[in-house]
């Protein structure tokens, strides 16, 4: 996929990753995706986060049901319910429906 085969971004790719904890989970290697509603960031894109360069290497869609232990393992959680409290608790009251879509962003450090 290129640029024109995404949506216009909700959002800038400064804002994928705000919270400290998650940004801690990131610079230790833990944390590699970041779900959001709606994309902050196109494939190739580059983050700073803590004097470091991450590269978004992709991004695409997945429903709260397709997602997995090892997607939330990705996000720097031990597993999928254990991601899905992390969330709840960001979030009270949101509706996590198993057809609940979000936008996937990965990333990885850029090693240069």
């Amino acid at each position: 996929m290129d640029q024109t085969d995404y949506p216009e971004k909700t959002c800038t790719i400064e804002r994928l990753i705000t919270r400290q904890d998650d940004i801690e989970r990131v610079l230790t290697g833990k944390k590699r995706a970041q779900r959001r509603n709606g994309v902050y960031a196109y494939p190739g894109e580059t983050m700073i986060l803590g004097n470091h360069r991450f590269i978004i290497t992709a991004v695409y869609r997945q429903t709260v049901g397709e997602m997995n232990d090892q997607d939330a393992r990705r996000e720097g959680q031990a597993d999928k319910e254990t991601y899905l409290a992390h969330i709840r608790n960001i979030h009270p009251g949101i509706p996590l429906s198993p057809k609940m879509a979000m936008w996937v962003h990965e990333f990885e450090q850029d090693p240069v």
